[in-house]
Order: C-alpha cells, then structure tokens, then sequence
C-alpha cells in the first residue's frame, strides 16, 4: 500500500518501488490504486493478478503492500471522490473507497499537473523537463528504489507527422530522462514514435507494450488460434463495442478509435496469416459508464465447403479488467529493471494487443511470460 503523506521516510527492510501513472485520476488508476490496498490489506482476494499464482512465487516481484503511487494527469477530482463513483456506479466494492480512504489521499498527493494544457506555452523540451523532474522528486522524496511509468490515460489519435511529439510521447521522454521503466497500457504513440526509438534503444531501460488486452482483443487471441490449428477457413470477422466512460469519449474521435482498432487487427492478422474481411466499430454510449459490451460475428468454412457462424458476447467492466494487469505490468517491468534487463520485453506479450514482439496466440504467450518468470527467479 502507499505511504501516508506525514511517513516518507522507509521503514521496511524492502526497497520500495514506485508506480507513476500517466492518467492518475481515471478509472483505471483509482481503481489499480484502490485494489492494491485492498489485496494488500486482506480485505480482497487477488482475482485477476497473474502475478500473484503460483509459476510468479519466488521471482523477485515488489510486494504489492511495497508499491507507492503517483503520476501525472489534467483531471482535478481527487482520487478518494473518484473511487467514490466508481462504487456507486458498481465498479468498486461497496464501502472500499472508505476503507482505503488513506491510501487513496497518499496517492493523490502524489499527482502532478499533466499537459501540455490549453494555453500552455511550453514547448516539448520545458513539458519533457518538468514532467522528468516531477518523477525524480517522487523518486527521492518516497525514498524509492525506482518508478515505472505505466500510461494509462485516455486513447490518443496517432500523430500527423513525424515530428510533432504528442502528449504520450511526452510523458514516455520524460520517463527515459528520470531513468525509469516505461509501460504503454494505452494504444498512443507513447516510445513508438521515431524520434524515441534510438533514445530507448540507448537508455539501458526495460520498456513494454502497448494497449492492453482486457476484453475483446483477448477473446480474439484465444479463438484465432482454434481456427487455424482446426484447419478451419475463416471467411470474415466482424465486431462492435460499445462503452462509455473516458475511453468510450476518447474513442468517439475517429482517429483515436482508429488507433484503438489497428491494435485488434494485429491480433487477427499475425495469427491467420492475414486480416479477413469485416469490419470493428467503436460506439461511444456514455449511459454504459465504465462498462462495456462487444459483440463478434465469425463465418468460417468447415469441410467440403459447409459455411458456420460463431458469434460471442462479452459484457464487462473494463476498469476491473485492466486494474490487475496494470499492477502486473508495473511489478514484472520493475522487477526486469532490477536485474538489469533492457530494452523491449516481449515476454510480456500475454498482456498487450500490440507486443513487443513474440507469438500473437494467448497460450503461447502465458507459456512466454511463465518462461520469464523463470528467469526473473534465476536472476535473484
């Protein structure tokens, strides 16, 4: 769990590790920050948390209870009101936002102003300074033994050109500057972009990912693979999401929701072979809050040519969903940099739409990411 604001300075044997979110004060990370604390303090179970079954016992990972959180966002409503919500509208437990009330305040003293705002004339060089200064504070004040970045804000339209570095691609500067592990749970630009690539070549750091498998993407990983190793032709694959909240606004622009999608064409592309006809649409409905439904309509060919339908439906809360991978994510990266491992860890594909390299099936991927638990042990 966080620290209270009057106790910074540690009182454990462990090093602490901190986890600087990008997106603070939205769902997901109120909910990672409020979940933490309840797993940590007894009062839930870890359901969702691959890191905390048992090919992960013994590798080195931080303690949740070793965590302490900050980050950055533009959002003003503290995460305790935050937490609020989310229970109201059934995304949290009823009474958690109470009983972690301080480790909720701990966290969002920690929250630093995002941007770049509207009229803020900063130029990327003053926002990547401020925003590396911001973490090394965090850092030294905390007493930390390190940060991971994990970007969890809103969907980002892919840059126009490729020069202009957007928000995402700001705060991922700003994380190689503070010399701190970065994670893109989002599908922004973030290091992708060309301008950082021979920075985070350079940096020495460990960095993952990008958009984070939770729901539909994650049904399509498990049910590509059935096609091709049944020797089944899949003719078309179509989808529709609906969801609201954040993410479902966000998405309303087309080129966000075009970020969004090219990551669940990959899934299907790298695993067929090649991308069938259909298409995926992204409806914003803001009455469905944090929760969402995705419909996919699958034709494939059977033998002699007999033409079958699958169609599935999967309705969940997506804050649920992402929250325990986030704290995953934010252990293993922090664990990678502890034993000096660098670069992009494709292991950890079995959590992103678009890995760092790796096999696209989910099977193959949690065989991956067990394999690199192994090594994560021997590493000790």
């Amino acid at each position: 769990m966080t620290t209270r604001p009057d106790d910074i300075t540690p009182l454990r044997d462990a090093p602490r590790t901190g986890v600087w979110l990008i997106g603070a004060r939205g769902s997901v990370a109120t909910t990672a920050v409020a979940g933490c604390a309840a797993v940590a303090g007894g009062l839930q179970p870890a359901t969702g948390m691959v890191t905390e079954t048992a090919p992960f016992a013994d590798s080195g990972l931080p303690a949740l209870a070793d965590l302490v959180f900050g980050g950055h966002d533009t959002a003003t409503t503290p995460l305790p009101k935050r937490a609020e919500a989310l229970a109201a509208d059934g995304v949290l437990p009823h009474g958690l936002p109470a009983a972690v009330r301080a480790e909720l305040a701990a966290a969002d003293a920690a929250v630093r102003p995002g941007g770049p705002q509207p009229g803020d004339g900063r130029g990327e060089e003053e926002l990547i300074a401020a925003f590396a200064a911001d973490l090394t504070d965090f850092i030294h004040t905390h007493g930390l033994a390190r940060a991971v970045v994990v970007n969890v804000a809103s969907t980002e339209a892919a840059p126009e050109d490729g020069e202009t570095l957007p928000p995402s691609s700001l705060y991922a500067a700003a994380a190689l500057r503070a010399g701190c592990p970065y994670v893109n749970f989002t599908p922004s630009t973030g290091l992708h972009h060309p301008r950082l690539r021979e920075r985070a070549e350079r940096s020495g750091l460990p960095y993952a990912g990008r958009d984070g498998k939770t729901g539909q993407t994650l049904l399509r990983s498990v049910l590509a693979p059935m096609f091709v190793q049944r020797a089944l032709a899949v003719r078309s694959w179509s989808g529709t999401n609906l969801l609201g909240g954040g993410d479902g606004a966000a998405l309303a622009d087309p080129g966000a929701a075009a970020a969004k999608n090219a990551g669940k064409a990959r899934v299907l592309s790298d695993t067929l072979g090649e991308l069938p006809d259909g298409e995926l649409h992204i409806d914003n409905v803001p009455a469905l809050g944090d929760w969402k439904t995705a419909w996919d309509h699958i034709s494939f060919e059977g033998f002699l040519g007999s033409r079958m339908i699958l169609q599935t439906i999967w309705q969940g809360c997506d804050s649920a969903l992402a929250a325990p991978l986030v704290l995953d994510l934010a252990r293993l990266t922090a664990r990678a940099h502890e034993t000096g491992l660098a670069g992009p860890l494709p292991e950890l594909g079995f959590y992103f739409k678009d890995p760092d390299g790796g096999p696209a099936a989910l099977a193959d991927q949690y065989a991956a990411l067990v394999g690199f638990a192994g090594r994560l042990r021997g590493r000790a």
